[in-house]
Protein backbone atom coordinates (compact mmCIF):
# COMPACT_ATOMS: atom_id res chain seq x y z
CA UNK A 1 0.00 0.00 0.00
CA UNK A 2 2.87 2.42 1.17
CA UNK A 3 4.25 1.95 -2.39
CA UNK A 4 1.25 2.87 -4.22
CA UNK A 5 0.69 5.60 -2.10
CA UNK A 6 4.70 7.11 -3.17
CA UNK A 7 3.65 6.10 -7.30
CA UNK A 8 0.15 7.86 -6.96
CA UNK A 9 2.64 11.22 -5.25
CA UNK A 10 5.08 11.02 -7.76
CA UNK A 11 2.40 11.04 -10.69
CA UNK A 12 0.61 14.22 -8.82
CA UNK A 13 0.03 16.96 -11.94
CA UNK A 14 0.22 19.62 -9.77
CA UNK A 15 3.43 20.37 -9.03
CA UNK A 16 5.19 22.44 -6.46
CA UNK A 17 6.35 25.17 -9.36
CA UNK A 18 3.56 24.63 -11.18
CA UNK A 19 -0.11 26.23 -10.93
CA UNK A 20 -2.09 25.18 -7.43
CA UNK A 21 -5.06 23.98 -9.24
CA UNK A 22 -3.95 23.12 -12.89
CA UNK A 23 -6.19 21.40 -15.32
CA UNK A 24 -3.88 20.38 -17.93
CA UNK A 25 -2.11 17.23 -19.14
CA UNK A 26 0.33 14.93 -17.23
CA UNK A 27 3.65 16.28 -17.42
CA UNK A 28 6.32 13.62 -18.63
CA UNK A 29 7.00 12.42 -14.93
CA UNK A 30 3.93 12.43 -13.99
CA UNK A 31 2.56 10.13 -16.98
CA UNK A 32 5.57 7.83 -16.26
CA UNK A 33 4.37 7.31 -12.34
CA UNK A 34 1.09 7.38 -13.70
CA UNK A 35 1.83 4.64 -15.92
CA UNK A 36 3.98 2.76 -13.33
CA UNK A 37 1.25 2.25 -11.10
CA UNK A 38 -1.64 1.25 -13.34
CA UNK A 39 0.82 -1.47 -14.78
CA UNK A 40 2.08 -2.48 -11.00
CA UNK A 41 -1.48 -3.41 -10.29
CA UNK A 42 -2.09 -5.21 -13.28
CA UNK A 43 1.09 -7.33 -12.91
CA UNK A 44 0.22 -7.79 -9.17
CA UNK A 45 -3.36 -9.13 -10.51
CA UNK A 46 -1.82 -11.48 -13.29
CA UNK A 47 0.32 -12.77 -10.28
CA UNK A 48 -2.69 -13.33 -8.26
CA UNK A 49 -4.60 -14.77 -11.11
CA UNK A 50 -1.86 -17.10 -11.65
CA UNK A 51 -1.00 -17.89 -8.35
CA UNK A 52 -1.88 -21.14 -7.49
CA UNK A 53 -3.53 -20.32 -4.46
CA UNK A 54 -5.83 -18.41 -6.78
CA UNK A 55 -6.90 -21.79 -9.08
CA UNK A 56 -7.94 -23.62 -5.69
CA UNK A 57 -10.88 -26.18 -7.02
CA UNK A 58 -10.06 -25.58 -10.42
CA UNK A 59 -10.25 -28.59 -12.83
CA UNK A 60 -8.97 -27.38 -16.06
CA UNK A 61 -10.02 -30.06 -17.80
CA UNK A 62 -13.73 -30.06 -16.70
CA UNK A 63 -15.30 -29.98 -20.23
CA UNK A 64 -18.19 -27.47 -18.96
CA UNK A 65 -19.03 -24.97 -15.72
CA UNK A 66 -22.75 -24.36 -14.82
CA UNK A 67 -22.78 -21.02 -13.33
CA UNK A 68 -26.17 -21.91 -11.51
CA UNK A 69 -29.94 -22.86 -12.45
CA UNK A 70 -31.37 -24.62 -15.29
CA UNK A 71 -31.62 -21.78 -17.81
CA UNK A 72 -28.27 -20.81 -16.86
CA UNK A 73 -25.08 -21.20 -19.52
CA UNK A 74 -21.84 -23.18 -19.21
CA UNK A 75 -18.75 -21.48 -19.81
CA UNK A 76 -16.50 -22.52 -22.61
CA UNK A 77 -14.56 -25.71 -21.86
CA UNK A 78 -10.45 -25.30 -21.09
CA UNK A 79 -8.62 -25.76 -24.32
CA UNK A 80 -6.23 -29.08 -25.01
CA UNK A 81 -2.51 -27.68 -24.89
CA UNK A 82 -1.10 -26.86 -28.05
CA UNK A 83 1.31 -29.85 -29.54
CA UNK A 84 4.19 -29.86 -31.83
CA UNK A 85 3.54 -32.15 -35.29
CA UNK A 86 5.48 -35.38 -35.14
CA UNK A 87 8.86 -35.43 -37.33
CA UNK A 88 8.58 -31.26 -38.00
CA UNK A 89 11.51 -30.27 -38.18
CA UNK A 90 12.47 -27.34 -35.84
CA UNK A 91 13.72 -24.06 -37.40
CA UNK A 92 16.55 -21.88 -34.53
CA UNK A 93 15.52 -18.40 -33.71
CA UNK A 94 18.39 -17.08 -35.82
CA UNK A 95 17.19 -18.86 -39.13
CA UNK A 96 13.96 -17.68 -38.11
CA UNK A 97 15.42 -14.17 -37.60
CA UNK A 98 17.62 -14.57 -41.31
CA UNK A 99 14.17 -15.16 -43.00
CA UNK A 100 12.35 -11.72 -41.17
CA UNK A 101 15.31 -9.65 -41.97
CA UNK A 102 14.79 -10.90 -45.75
CA UNK A 103 11.08 -10.43 -45.95
CA UNK A 104 11.55 -6.70 -44.41
CA UNK A 105 13.88 -5.46 -46.61
CA UNK A 106 10.69 -3.46 -48.46
CA UNK A 107 9.11 -2.30 -45.32
CA UNK A 108 5.71 -3.72 -45.43
CA UNK A 109 3.26 -4.72 -43.86
CA UNK A 110 4.33 -1.52 -41.67
CA UNK A 111 3.69 -0.66 -37.79
CA UNK A 112 -0.12 -0.22 -37.13
CA UNK A 113 -1.08 1.01 -33.27
CA UNK A 114 -3.64 -1.13 -32.06
CA UNK A 115 -4.11 -4.62 -31.77
CA UNK A 116 -6.62 -7.44 -32.62
CA UNK A 117 -6.01 -10.44 -29.71
CA UNK A 118 -7.92 -13.36 -29.02
CA UNK A 119 -7.21 -14.84 -25.19
CA UNK A 120 -8.15 -17.34 -22.94
CA UNK A 121 -7.35 -17.85 -19.10
CA UNK A 122 -7.73 -19.98 -16.44
CA UNK A 123 -7.69 -18.49 -12.92
CA UNK A 124 -10.02 -16.58 -10.11
CA UNK A 125 -10.92 -13.07 -9.33
CA UNK A 126 -12.96 -11.11 -7.66
CA UNK A 127 -15.56 -10.72 -10.23
CA UNK A 128 -15.31 -13.93 -12.72
CA UNK A 129 -16.18 -17.30 -12.47
CA UNK A 130 -12.99 -20.22 -12.07
CA UNK A 131 -12.78 -20.94 -16.25
CA UNK A 132 -13.74 -18.05 -17.91
CA UNK A 133 -14.96 -17.57 -21.73
CA UNK A 134 -12.23 -16.59 -24.28
CA UNK A 135 -12.17 -12.69 -25.38
CA UNK A 136 -11.81 -11.49 -28.21
CA UNK A 137 -10.53 -7.56 -28.02
CA UNK A 138 -10.03 -5.30 -31.39
CA UNK A 139 -8.29 -1.94 -31.11
CA UNK A 140 -8.12 0.99 -33.48
CA UNK A 141 -7.05 3.81 -33.65
CA UNK A 142 -7.76 6.95 -36.07
CA UNK A 143 -6.10 9.74 -37.34
CA UNK A 144 -6.95 12.12 -34.30
CA UNK A 145 -5.75 9.72 -31.89
CA UNK A 146 -8.72 8.67 -30.77
CA UNK A 147 -9.76 5.25 -30.93
CA UNK A 148 -12.21 2.25 -30.30
CA UNK A 149 -12.03 -0.76 -28.42
CA UNK A 150 -14.57 -3.80 -28.88
CA UNK A 151 -14.85 -6.99 -27.14
CA UNK A 152 -16.16 -9.90 -28.76
CA UNK A 153 -17.47 -13.22 -27.73
CA UNK A 154 -18.21 -16.04 -30.19
CA UNK A 155 -18.36 -13.51 -32.90
CA UNK A 156 -20.89 -11.10 -31.05
CA UNK A 157 -20.41 -7.58 -30.29
CA UNK A 158 -20.31 -7.53 -26.31
CA UNK A 159 -19.27 -3.64 -26.08
CA UNK A 160 -17.68 -1.24 -27.91
CA UNK A 161 -15.89 1.90 -26.39
CA UNK A 162 -14.49 5.13 -28.18
CA UNK A 163 -11.64 6.83 -26.59
CA UNK A 164 -11.07 10.91 -27.23
CA UNK A 165 -7.61 11.51 -28.67
CA UNK A 166 -4.97 11.04 -26.38
CA UNK A 167 -0.69 9.64 -26.47
CA UNK A 168 1.68 8.46 -24.85
CA UNK A 169 5.53 8.39 -24.99
CA UNK A 170 6.02 6.14 -22.92
CA UNK A 171 6.31 2.25 -23.70
CA UNK A 172 4.19 0.02 -24.86
CA UNK A 173 2.28 3.11 -25.42
CA UNK A 174 5.07 5.03 -27.55
CA UNK A 175 6.06 3.80 -31.04
CA UNK A 176 8.10 0.69 -31.10
CA UNK A 177 11.66 1.13 -32.56
CA UNK A 178 12.90 -1.48 -35.46
CA UNK A 179 16.04 -1.84 -34.73
CA UNK A 180 16.86 -4.75 -32.08
CA UNK A 181 19.17 -2.38 -29.14
CA UNK A 182 16.10 0.26 -28.82
CA UNK A 183 13.78 -2.76 -29.09
CA UNK A 184 15.53 -4.23 -26.48
CA UNK A 185 15.34 -1.35 -24.17
CA UNK A 186 11.78 -0.46 -24.68
CA UNK A 187 10.76 -3.91 -23.60
CA UNK A 188 12.93 -3.56 -20.55
CA UNK A 189 11.17 0.02 -20.01
CA UNK A 190 7.70 -1.85 -20.64
CA UNK A 191 8.56 -4.71 -17.89
CA UNK A 192 9.64 -1.83 -15.44
CA UNK A 193 12.59 -3.06 -15.37
CA UNK A 194 16.22 -1.58 -14.74
CA UNK A 195 17.92 -4.50 -15.25
CA UNK A 196 18.35 -7.08 -17.92
CA UNK A 197 14.98 -9.05 -18.52
CA UNK A 198 15.05 -12.61 -18.14
CA UNK A 199 13.69 -15.07 -20.58
CA UNK A 200 10.07 -14.85 -18.92
CA UNK A 201 10.04 -11.32 -18.70
CA UNK A 202 11.09 -10.38 -21.95
CA UNK A 203 7.91 -12.89 -23.32
CA UNK A 204 5.51 -11.45 -20.19
CA UNK A 205 7.16 -7.79 -22.21
CA UNK A 206 6.08 -8.64 -26.03
CA UNK A 207 2.68 -9.86 -25.23
CA UNK A 208 2.01 -6.18 -23.83
CA UNK A 209 3.83 -5.07 -26.75
CA UNK A 210 1.62 -6.66 -29.10
CA UNK A 211 -1.87 -6.04 -27.23
CA UNK A 212 -0.72 -2.34 -28.05
CA UNK A 213 0.33 -2.29 -31.34
CA UNK A 214 0.35 -4.71 -34.45
CA UNK A 215 3.94 -4.75 -35.34
CA UNK A 216 5.31 -4.06 -39.25
CA UNK A 217 7.60 -6.38 -40.90
CA UNK A 218 10.35 -4.03 -39.68
CA UNK A 219 9.89 -4.88 -35.75
CA UNK A 220 8.91 -8.06 -36.34
CA UNK A 221 12.33 -8.61 -37.52
CA UNK A 222 14.05 -6.77 -34.94
CA UNK A 223 11.97 -8.40 -32.18
CA UNK A 224 12.81 -12.00 -34.54
CA UNK A 225 16.73 -11.14 -33.75
CA UNK A 226 16.32 -10.21 -30.08
CA UNK A 227 14.25 -12.98 -29.16
CA UNK A 228 17.22 -15.18 -30.67
CA UNK A 229 19.65 -14.12 -28.41
CA UNK A 230 17.00 -15.06 -25.37
CA UNK A 231 18.21 -17.95 -22.89
CA UNK A 232 16.67 -20.92 -23.08
CA UNK A 233 14.57 -20.48 -25.79
CA UNK A 234 14.64 -23.44 -27.89
CA UNK A 235 12.84 -24.35 -31.19
CA UNK A 236 10.81 -27.67 -31.04
CA UNK A 237 8.80 -28.11 -34.54
CA UNK A 238 5.88 -27.28 -36.15
CA UNK A 239 2.37 -26.35 -34.20
CA UNK A 240 -1.08 -25.29 -35.93
CA UNK A 241 -2.18 -22.18 -33.33
CA UNK A 242 -5.50 -21.90 -32.12
CA UNK A 243 -6.63 -19.54 -35.35
CA UNK A 244 -5.32 -22.05 -37.48
CA UNK A 245 -2.05 -20.84 -38.83
CA UNK A 246 0.97 -22.60 -38.82
CA UNK A 247 3.88 -21.59 -37.00
CA UNK A 248 7.03 -22.65 -35.48
CA UNK A 249 7.28 -23.22 -31.58
CA UNK A 250 10.20 -21.96 -28.89
CA UNK A 251 9.67 -23.74 -25.42
CA UNK A 252 10.83 -22.54 -22.41
CA UNK A 253 10.67 -24.34 -19.07
CA UNK A 254 10.47 -23.41 -15.88
CA UNK A 255 9.60 -25.61 -12.70
CA UNK A 256 5.99 -26.36 -12.73
CA UNK A 257 5.05 -24.52 -16.20
CA UNK A 258 6.32 -24.02 -20.03
CA UNK A 259 5.91 -21.13 -22.06
CA UNK A 260 5.76 -21.68 -26.01
CA UNK A 261 6.33 -18.96 -28.40
CA UNK A 262 4.37 -19.42 -31.72
CA UNK A 263 5.93 -17.38 -34.79
CA UNK A 264 5.17 -16.89 -38.44
CA UNK A 265 8.05 -19.09 -40.04
CA UNK A 266 8.05 -17.23 -42.92
CA UNK A 267 7.90 -13.38 -41.68
CA UNK A 268 8.96 -14.19 -37.96
CA UNK A 269 5.75 -12.43 -36.81
CA UNK A 270 4.73 -13.26 -33.25
CA UNK A 271 1.42 -15.47 -33.72
CA UNK A 272 0.74 -16.39 -29.96
CA UNK A 273 2.07 -17.34 -27.23
CA UNK A 274 0.83 -20.22 -24.71
CA UNK A 275 1.44 -21.03 -20.55
CA UNK A 276 1.02 -24.86 -19.57
CA UNK A 277 1.20 -26.44 -16.35
CA UNK A 278 4.06 -29.30 -16.60
CA UNK A 279 3.31 -30.98 -13.16
CA UNK A 280 0.39 -32.16 -11.90
CA UNK A 281 -0.85 -30.04 -8.40
CA UNK A 282 -3.79 -32.41 -7.21
CA UNK A 283 -4.44 -30.17 -4.43
CA UNK A 284 -5.22 -27.26 -6.76
CA UNK A 285 -7.13 -29.16 -9.71
CA UNK A 286 -5.09 -29.02 -12.03
CA UNK A 287 -3.01 -31.29 -14.22
CA UNK A 288 0.12 -31.39 -16.02
CA UNK A 289 -0.77 -30.50 -19.70
CA UNK A 290 -3.54 -28.15 -18.25
CA UNK A 291 -3.59 -24.36 -19.97
CA UNK A 292 -2.91 -21.74 -17.84
CA UNK A 293 -3.83 -19.10 -20.26
CA UNK A 294 -2.89 -18.21 -24.27
CA UNK A 295 -3.26 -15.17 -26.60
CA UNK A 296 -3.14 -15.33 -30.09
CA UNK A 297 -2.85 -12.01 -32.17
CA UNK A 298 -3.33 -11.41 -35.95
CA UNK A 299 -3.46 -8.38 -37.92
Amino acid sequence: MADELELLRSANPFTSDGPVHGDGPLDHRAERGLNRLLHERRSRRRRLLWSLAAVTAVAATVLTLVLGGPSSTSAVAAPRALTVQAHSTPVSLKQLAALAAATAADGTPVLRRGTHVQTWSLGMSDDRPPVTVPEERIVRWNADDSHTERLVEHGHVLKETTFPPSWSDVPPDARPPHDVAGLRAYLQETAYSKTPLTTPELLGAVGELLDHWTLGARESAALARLLAGADGLRPVGEVTDRLGRSGQAYVYQRSGSRLMLIMDPATGAVLGMESTFTKDQPEYGVKAGDVMEYSAWTR
